[in-house]
């Protein structure tokens, strides 16, 4: 509970720091930390938190559940949109079907959930998240992901920078070094430098997702972004988090594994929705409300699992 507590205070209010200087600051500002913590900062987080994770037991399993994840997440909402026509007249665009399916398929387990696992579960765990996202999310966004955006949108102009951002991108270079480096001794001093310069790029993380968030301006498809909602942060890890036994994977791993899934839809999602002309209302919605919705599940998933 005070863990908890702790993790509400400094989530809550580096969001609102990072909210708060999102509307004071030039619109750069924002693009500028963020190009800053992609080639720097989050690569020095996943080598510096590597050094003390615990790589033992089925770590394998966490992007096998996260691929799990991201077919049934779509399954589900190709389901809705199929099955309950009488929702809303908008779901039947087909812009608007793939923003639904992108929401409910891939979730925020970077940026929200490296500082939430760390948080609540501490070091120790922070491989099954990074797992979890390296090996699992960032190929279903960037993969399965654009595959539907294509189909959906039908812009297919731009291939070519996804995948070169898939293979430039440092944070996925960083997790084999960082493998490599926790066999490297360091001074002591070195050591503890590491991780403060890990720490303070977790809090800027935060601090740039309230950026991100005061600049979405766009509150509507409410009811689409619910839906996407429900089965991404709702359905999907209490269906797939009710078989994690089943997978050996139980206690703070398996807590790991099912916050990774419940986290709200990614940045990533509002990237591929406007690269590929998807509803980008319905992209910034799901965003938005997720990072809200996120506040409330997070003690019911701790008390269920």
């Amino acid at each position: 509970m005070a863990n908890l507590l702790e993790l509400y205070l400094k989530l809550v209010g580096l969001v609102l720091v990072g909210f708060i200087l999102g509307r004071k600051l030039p619109h750069t500002v924002p693009t500028r930390v963020g190009q800053g913590l992609f080639w720097v900062g989050v690569p020095i987080s996943i080598i510096a938190f590597l050094r003390k994770a615990d790589l033992s037991g089925q770590i394998w399993i966490a992007p096998v559940i996260a691929h799990l994840a991201v077919f049934l997440g779509a399954f589900l909402a190709w389901w809705a949109m199929k099955g309950q026509a009488y929702l809303t007249k908008n779901i039947h665009h087909k812009s608007t079907q793939g923003s639904l399916l992108l929401a409910a398929m891939v979730g925020n387990t970077g940026y929200l959930g490296f500082p939430i696992t760390l948080a609540l579960l501490g070091q120790e765990y922070f491989a099954w998240a990074l797992f979890y996202d390296m090996l699992g999310s960032l190929f279903g966004a960037y993969g399965f992901g654009i595959v539907l955006a294509s189909h959906f949108g039908g812009n297919i102009r731009n291939y070519g920078q996804i995948t070169q951002s898939i293979v430039v991108n440092p944070a996925l270079w960083s997790f084999p070094l960082g493998l490599l480096f926790r066999q490297v001794t360091l001074p002591v001093v070195f050591e503890y430098s590491l991780e403060i310069l890990g720490w303070i790029v977790v809090s800027l993380t935060l601090v740039l997702i309230g950026m991100r968030l005061s600049r979405l301006n766009s509150w509507h498809r409410l009811p689409e972004a619910a839906i996407s909602l429900t089965i991404k942060m709702l359905i999907v890890p209490l269906v797939i988090g009710s078989t994690l036994s089943l997978w050996g994977v139980t206690g703070k791993a398996a807590q790991v594994i099912l916050l990774q899934m419940a986290m709200p839809p990614a940045f990533a999602t509002l990237i591929i929705a406007e690269t590929f002309n998807l509803d980008r209302d319905l992209a910034v919605t799901s965003l938005a409300v997720g990072c809200i919705l996120l506040l409330v599940t997070i003690p019911i998933w701790l008390w269920l699992f």
